[in-house]
Protein backbone atom coordinates (compact mmCIF):
# COMPACT_ATOMS: atom_id res chain seq x y z
CA UNK A 1 0.00 0.00 0.00
CA UNK A 2 2.48 2.54 -1.15
CA UNK A 3 2.09 5.97 -0.47
CA UNK A 4 5.69 7.20 -1.55
CA UNK A 5 4.83 10.37 -3.20
CA UNK A 6 2.75 11.78 -0.25
CA UNK A 7 6.35 11.16 1.79
CA UNK A 8 8.50 13.68 3.10
CA UNK A 9 11.86 14.69 4.13
CA UNK A 10 12.90 13.12 8.11
CA UNK A 11 10.89 14.28 10.25
CA UNK A 12 12.35 12.10 13.05
CA UNK A 13 15.82 10.84 13.53
CA UNK A 14 16.84 8.13 15.62
CA UNK A 15 21.35 8.56 15.89
CA UNK A 16 23.44 5.45 17.95
CA UNK A 17 20.85 5.21 20.63
CA UNK A 18 21.77 2.89 22.93
CA UNK A 19 19.39 1.89 26.63
CA UNK A 20 20.51 0.05 29.46
CA UNK A 21 19.22 -1.40 32.72
CA UNK A 22 21.51 -2.40 35.17
CA UNK A 23 23.67 -4.90 33.18
CA UNK A 24 21.12 -5.38 30.74
CA UNK A 25 20.97 -3.94 27.31
CA UNK A 26 17.15 -2.87 25.92
CA UNK A 27 18.79 -1.18 22.91
CA UNK A 28 22.27 -1.29 21.00
CA UNK A 29 23.49 1.96 19.38
CA UNK A 30 20.11 1.87 17.24
CA UNK A 31 19.62 4.36 13.96
CA UNK A 32 16.72 4.97 11.84
CA UNK A 33 14.70 7.81 10.62
CA UNK A 34 11.21 8.64 10.13
CA UNK A 35 10.40 10.40 7.16
CA UNK A 36 7.10 12.96 7.24
CA UNK A 37 3.56 11.31 6.53
CA UNK A 38 4.83 7.48 6.57
CA UNK A 39 3.73 4.90 8.24
CA UNK A 40 6.78 3.39 9.95
CA UNK A 41 6.82 -0.02 11.38
CA UNK A 42 9.24 -1.63 14.80
CA UNK A 43 9.31 -5.02 14.50
CA UNK A 44 10.98 -7.91 16.11
CA UNK A 45 10.72 -10.88 18.53
CA UNK A 46 9.23 -10.16 21.93
CA UNK A 47 12.13 -8.99 24.28
CA UNK A 48 13.73 -7.28 21.43
CA UNK A 49 13.28 -3.71 22.25
CA UNK A 50 10.42 -2.41 20.76
CA UNK A 51 8.25 -0.63 23.48
CA UNK A 52 12.29 0.45 24.82
CA UNK A 53 12.48 2.28 21.95
CA UNK A 54 9.14 4.21 22.06
CA UNK A 55 9.42 4.93 25.65
CA UNK A 56 13.14 6.56 24.34
CA UNK A 57 10.83 8.35 21.75
CA UNK A 58 8.36 9.78 24.04
CA UNK A 59 10.49 10.54 26.55
CA UNK A 60 10.10 7.94 29.43
CA UNK A 61 13.45 6.57 29.29
CA UNK A 62 16.38 9.08 28.78
CA UNK A 63 18.94 6.62 26.90
CA UNK A 64 22.88 6.77 28.23
CA UNK A 65 24.25 7.09 24.58
CA UNK A 66 22.55 8.22 21.15
CA UNK A 67 20.42 11.39 20.66
CA UNK A 68 17.41 11.90 19.25
CA UNK A 69 15.96 14.82 16.90
CA UNK A 70 12.70 16.10 15.94
CA UNK A 71 12.30 18.74 13.24
CA UNK A 72 15.94 19.05 13.61
CA UNK A 73 15.58 20.08 16.70
CA UNK A 74 17.50 17.59 19.60
CA UNK A 75 15.72 16.05 22.65
CA UNK A 76 18.19 16.93 26.09
CA UNK A 77 16.48 14.96 28.53
CA UNK A 78 13.14 15.88 27.49
CA UNK A 79 10.02 14.17 29.57
CA UNK A 80 6.68 13.32 28.01
CA UNK A 81 4.78 16.33 28.85
CA UNK A 82 7.78 18.21 27.13
CA UNK A 83 7.94 15.72 24.00
CA UNK A 84 4.09 15.76 23.70
CA UNK A 85 4.50 19.73 23.55
CA UNK A 86 6.87 18.66 20.73
CA UNK A 87 4.16 17.25 18.73
CA UNK A 88 4.11 13.62 19.46
CA UNK A 89 1.47 11.51 20.75
CA UNK A 90 1.29 8.11 21.75
CA UNK A 91 -1.14 5.35 22.35
CA UNK A 92 -0.38 1.98 24.95
CA UNK A 93 -0.49 -1.43 24.90
CA UNK A 94 -2.27 -1.25 28.45
CA UNK A 95 -5.03 1.30 27.54
CA UNK A 96 -4.38 4.23 29.54
CA UNK A 97 -7.88 5.43 29.82
CA UNK A 98 -10.32 7.12 32.63
CA UNK A 99 -13.04 4.02 32.55
CA UNK A 100 -15.53 5.33 34.63
CA UNK A 101 -15.57 8.86 32.31
CA UNK A 102 -17.44 8.80 28.97
CA UNK A 103 -15.66 8.67 25.70
CA UNK A 104 -16.01 12.99 25.23
CA UNK A 105 -14.04 13.30 27.86
CA UNK A 106 -11.83 11.50 27.47
CA UNK A 107 -10.51 12.05 24.52
CA UNK A 108 -11.07 15.55 25.89
CA UNK A 109 -8.09 15.27 28.67
CA UNK A 110 -5.94 14.91 25.65
CA UNK A 111 -6.61 18.69 24.72
CA UNK A 112 -5.23 19.74 28.08
CA UNK A 113 -1.75 20.06 25.75
CA UNK A 114 -3.76 23.27 23.67
CA UNK A 115 -5.69 24.84 26.67
CA UNK A 116 -4.37 28.69 28.13
CA UNK A 117 -6.68 29.13 30.73
CA UNK A 118 -5.99 28.57 34.38
CA UNK A 119 -7.50 25.73 36.18
CA UNK A 120 -9.80 27.66 38.31
CA UNK A 121 -10.99 29.48 35.43
CA UNK A 122 -11.64 26.08 33.53
CA UNK A 123 -13.50 24.48 36.65
CA UNK A 124 -15.73 27.41 36.96
CA UNK A 125 -16.46 27.84 33.42
CA UNK A 126 -15.64 31.32 33.56
CA UNK A 127 -15.59 33.93 30.46
CA UNK A 128 -12.43 32.73 28.14
CA UNK A 129 -12.13 28.96 29.80
CA UNK A 130 -16.01 28.99 28.69
CA UNK A 131 -15.21 29.74 25.17
CA UNK A 132 -12.32 28.05 25.16
CA UNK A 133 -13.97 24.73 26.54
CA UNK A 134 -16.33 25.09 23.18
CA UNK A 135 -13.69 25.40 20.76
CA UNK A 136 -12.11 22.44 22.21
CA UNK A 137 -15.59 20.02 22.21
CA UNK A 138 -15.86 21.08 18.70
CA UNK A 139 -12.66 19.71 17.75
CA UNK A 140 -13.24 16.34 19.84
CA UNK A 141 -16.73 15.85 18.34
CA UNK A 142 -15.06 15.97 14.94
CA UNK A 143 -12.36 13.24 16.04
CA UNK A 144 -15.70 11.18 17.23
CA UNK A 145 -17.25 11.46 14.10
CA UNK A 146 -14.02 10.73 12.49
CA UNK A 147 -13.83 7.54 14.16
CA UNK A 148 -17.31 6.62 14.01
CA UNK A 149 -17.95 6.27 17.74
CA UNK A 150 -20.95 9.31 17.83
CA UNK A 151 -23.31 6.30 19.45
CA UNK A 152 -21.10 5.83 22.43
CA UNK A 153 -20.24 9.07 22.90
CA UNK A 154 -21.56 9.50 26.44
CA UNK A 155 -21.04 6.24 27.37
CA UNK A 156 -18.52 5.22 30.18
CA UNK A 157 -15.19 3.53 28.75
CA UNK A 158 -14.94 0.84 30.85
CA UNK A 159 -18.26 -0.48 29.40
CA UNK A 160 -17.66 -0.34 25.94
CA UNK A 161 -16.11 -3.42 24.03
CA UNK A 162 -12.09 -3.89 23.82
CA UNK A 163 -11.78 -2.62 20.04
CA UNK A 164 -13.53 0.50 20.71
CA UNK A 165 -11.87 1.22 24.11
CA UNK A 166 -8.74 1.02 21.97
CA UNK A 167 -10.40 3.62 19.14
CA UNK A 168 -10.82 5.81 21.88
CA UNK A 169 -7.27 6.10 22.79
CA UNK A 170 -6.17 6.64 19.22
CA UNK A 171 -8.69 9.57 19.58
CA UNK A 172 -7.28 10.59 23.17
CA UNK A 173 -4.18 10.51 20.88
CA UNK A 174 -5.34 12.56 17.76
CA UNK A 175 -7.19 15.09 20.79
CA UNK A 176 -3.17 16.43 21.01
CA UNK A 177 -2.97 17.18 17.25
CA UNK A 178 0.60 15.48 16.97
CA UNK A 179 2.89 15.47 13.94
CA UNK A 180 4.11 12.24 15.11
CA UNK A 181 2.06 9.24 16.26
CA UNK A 182 3.62 6.69 18.34
CA UNK A 183 1.34 3.35 18.50
CA UNK A 184 1.95 0.13 20.71
CA UNK A 185 0.74 -2.73 19.37
CA UNK A 186 -2.37 -1.13 18.24
CA UNK A 187 -4.18 -4.24 17.36
CA UNK A 188 -3.07 -6.64 20.09
CA UNK A 189 -6.17 -8.65 22.18
CA UNK A 190 -8.05 -7.65 18.48
CA UNK A 191 -10.40 -9.82 16.58
CA UNK A 192 -10.04 -9.59 12.44
CA UNK A 193 -13.19 -7.38 12.50
CA UNK A 194 -11.64 -5.05 14.97
CA UNK A 195 -8.22 -5.58 13.59
CA UNK A 196 -9.95 -4.27 10.13
CA UNK A 197 -11.39 -1.55 11.03
CA UNK A 198 -8.16 -0.15 13.15
CA UNK A 199 -5.82 -1.06 10.41
CA UNK A 200 -8.22 1.34 8.07
CA UNK A 201 -8.82 4.09 10.93
CA UNK A 202 -4.15 4.33 11.29
CA UNK A 203 -4.25 4.40 7.33
CA UNK A 204 -7.24 6.96 7.42
CA UNK A 205 -5.35 8.88 10.09
CA UNK A 206 -2.26 8.95 8.17
CA UNK A 207 -4.11 10.38 5.14
CA UNK A 208 -6.81 12.55 6.27
CA UNK A 209 -4.63 14.59 9.25
CA UNK A 210 -1.06 13.74 7.25
CA UNK A 211 0.04 12.08 10.59
CA UNK A 212 3.16 10.56 10.25
CA UNK A 213 2.41 7.22 12.50
CA UNK A 214 5.46 4.43 14.29
CA UNK A 215 3.64 1.56 15.15
CA UNK A 216 4.80 -1.24 16.80
CA UNK A 217 3.02 -4.31 15.73
CA UNK A 218 3.35 -8.46 15.81
CA UNK A 219 0.84 -9.12 13.12
CA UNK A 220 3.02 -9.37 10.34
CA UNK A 221 0.19 -9.64 7.46
CA UNK A 222 -0.95 -6.11 8.83
CA UNK A 223 2.45 -4.39 9.05
CA UNK A 224 3.14 -5.85 5.21
CA UNK A 225 0.13 -4.14 4.47
CA UNK A 226 -0.18 -0.76 5.97
CA UNK A 227 3.59 0.62 6.33
CA UNK A 228 5.57 2.25 3.88
CA UNK A 229 8.98 1.55 5.88
CA UNK A 230 9.85 -0.82 8.69
CA UNK A 231 12.38 -1.40 11.09
CA UNK A 232 13.91 -4.63 12.74
CA UNK A 233 15.15 -5.18 16.18
CA UNK A 234 16.48 -8.49 17.87
CA UNK A 235 17.65 -8.53 21.22
CA UNK A 236 18.28 -4.43 20.70
CA UNK A 237 20.04 -4.50 17.90
CA UNK A 238 18.62 -2.96 14.58
CA UNK A 239 19.13 -6.48 12.12
CA UNK A 240 17.35 -5.11 9.09
CA UNK A 241 15.76 -1.40 7.55
CA UNK A 242 13.75 -1.22 4.28
CA UNK A 243 10.36 -1.44 2.73
CA UNK A 244 8.25 -4.28 3.33
CA UNK A 245 9.34 -6.66 0.61
CA UNK A 246 12.97 -5.71 1.68
CA UNK A 247 12.20 -6.84 4.93
CA UNK A 248 10.65 -9.84 4.19
CA UNK A 249 13.82 -11.42 1.81
CA UNK A 250 16.49 -10.29 4.78
CA UNK A 251 17.53 -13.52 5.95
CA UNK A 252 18.92 -11.86 9.39
CA UNK A 253 15.36 -11.01 9.87
CA UNK A 254 13.83 -14.79 8.61
CA UNK A 255 16.76 -16.03 11.18
CA UNK A 256 15.27 -13.98 13.65
CA UNK A 257 11.93 -14.99 13.58
CA UNK A 258 11.94 -18.56 13.20
CA UNK A 259 14.84 -18.92 16.41
CA UNK A 260 17.47 -20.25 13.75
CA UNK A 261 19.66 -17.62 14.98
CA UNK A 262 18.94 -18.29 18.72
Amino acid sequence: MSKGRRIGEVILAVDNVSLAFGGVRALNEVSFDVREHEVRAIIGPNGAGKSSMLNVINGVYHPQQGTIRLHGREFHDMDPHEVALAGIARTFQNLALFKGMSVLDNIMTGRNLRMHTNLLLQALHLGPAAREEIVHREAVERIIDFLEIQAWRKTPVGRLPYGLQKRVDLGRALAMEPSVLLLDEPMAGMNVEEKQDMCRFILDVNDHFGTTIVLIEHDMGVVMDISDRVVVLDYGRKIGDGTPDEVRANQSVIDAYLGVSH
